[in-house]
Parts: C-alpha cells; sequence; structure tokens
C-alpha cells in the first residue's frame, strides 16, 4: 500500500509541474481597397501606413505577398484597447475587445474589433478585414 501511495504522489508531482503554454490571439489581416475593389497597396497609392496604441505605442506590421497588412502582437490582453491607423491616404481608428481563455493552455483571444471612420467600410472576408476606402 505504501509503494502505491508513493508511486501516486510521484506521479500527481510530474503531472502538476507540466510545461506551461500559451496561446496568442489570432493574427489580424487588413486589406486596403478602393471602391472598385482594387488594392491601394499593389497599384501604389497606399505607400505609408502605422498603426499605434492608446499609448502611442507603435503597431508592428508585415506586408504580405498578397499586399495585406497583418498586425503583430495585438489582442493579448483582458478588455478594450483603442488603435489609430494613419496613412498616405486616411486616419481612422479602431478598437479590439480581447478576453483570457483558458483550456489546454493559457492565451487570449480576439472577441471583437469595432472601427470608426468617415469614408470607409469594413468587411470581413476569410479571417481579415477588408477596408474600403470612398
Amino acid at each position: 500500500m505504501k509503494k502505491i501511495f508513493i508511486f501516486l504522489v510521484i506521479t500527481f508531482l510530474f503531472t502538476a509541474c507540466g510545461k506551461d503554454c500559451y496561446n496568442a490571439p489570432q493574427p489580424i489581416a487588413f486589406k486596403f481597397v478602393d471602391s472598385n475593389d482594387e488594392n491601394l497597396i499593389a497599384n501604389g497609392t497606399l505607400t505609408t501606413y502605422s498603426i499605434q496604441d492608446e499609448n502611442n505605442v507603435s503597431v508592428q506590421l508585415t506586408k504580405t505577398s498578397d499586399n495585406m497588412v497583418i498586425l503583430e502582437n495585438v489582442g493579448a490582453y483582458n478588455g478594450t484597447k483603442n488603435y489609430t491607423f494613419n496613412s498616405n491616404i486616411k486616419t481612422f481608428k479602431f478598437s479590439i475587445q480581447s478576453s483570457e481563455f483558458k483550456g489546454g493552455c493559457d492565451g487570449y483571444q480576439i472577441n471583437k474589433l469595432t472601427f470608426t471612420g468617415v469614408g470607409m467600410d469594413v468587411k470581413e472576408e476569410n479571417g481579415s478585414y477588408k477596408i474600403i476606402f470612398q
């Protein structure tokens, strides 16, 4: 009986000290188009762009081979954070609402994006956001 008890204690210790794991939020991708659905990065209209959070910290952006922009390292928090997109064409604001989740690993998930701006429309398509400048 004592051997079984020691075995169970050791087994519990090894399983309780498992590897910590973390799942980052899914990336966010923006595609910028005009009212004719022409990609503004591909046609050279949108040449400079940046995003800053509410604390004026720049968000790392990655341009993809299909002329989309991926926002890096956003959404890893509980609550809502405000952002500003600046470019040579237009400036607009958006917010990201995120929450913590617990599953096999701890992490965060992005629950909602809200855009505000005049002269633009936003459509969610295939996991990315098509931002239509008018």
